[in-house]
């Protein structure tokens, strides 16, 4: 597929993460509501003790099984959004916005695993710096270690919708 499409530089690569950022920031910020909405009907019906008069965020902080609900639902966010765009469309948002697509540079569909290898390869963006240095090849740390490639469509290509 890149002998059809450029690979995508790092400038339209960091504009999308900037994106897809502010939707995850967004979903995160949902999440953080109804976890911290959930904490308080559990401990108003009493099925959490809380110390009176303490403030709830610093329960939920004081207290290492809350704390590490809230890190893994935040942790789950970020996985749920991006393995569900990349496995649907290969793009997500920011991803459709500024016209880039992952596709697999072996004959292998991409896979979750493979997705999951890239997410976590991204390095929560880190990864993307690669290509400031890989001036030829234009691939993120994720794209080597997942055997992917994010290329810049055309309009007419990221319009079409049968990937």
């Amino acid at each position: 597929m890149s002998g059809e499409f450029p690979r995508a530089g790092f400038w339209r690569r960091f504009a999308s993460l900037i994106y897809d950022s502010l939707v995850v920031i967004s979903l995160s910020m949902l999440t953080a509501i109804l976890y911290f909405a959930a904490i308080q009907v559990l401990i108003s019906t009493g099925l959490i003790e809380q110390t009176e008069g303490q403030d709830p965020a610093a329960f939920i902080e004081n207290s290492p099984l809350l704390d590490g609900i809230r890190s893994a639902l935040f942790v789950g966010v970020n996985v749920i959004f991006f393995s569900y765009f990349w496995t649907k469309s290969g793009q997500t948002i920011g991803m459709r916005a500024w016209r880039l697509r992952i596709f697999s540079t072996v004959e292998e569909p991409v896979t979750m695993t493979r997705l999951i290898t890239r997410l976590v390869g991204s390095l929560f963006g880190l990864g993307t710096l690669l290509v400031l240095f890989d001036v030829k090849e234009k691939q993120s740390l994720q794209d080597r270690l997942a055997k992917t490639e994010v290329l810049k469509l055309s309009k007419e290509a990221n319009d079409h919708k049968s990937w």
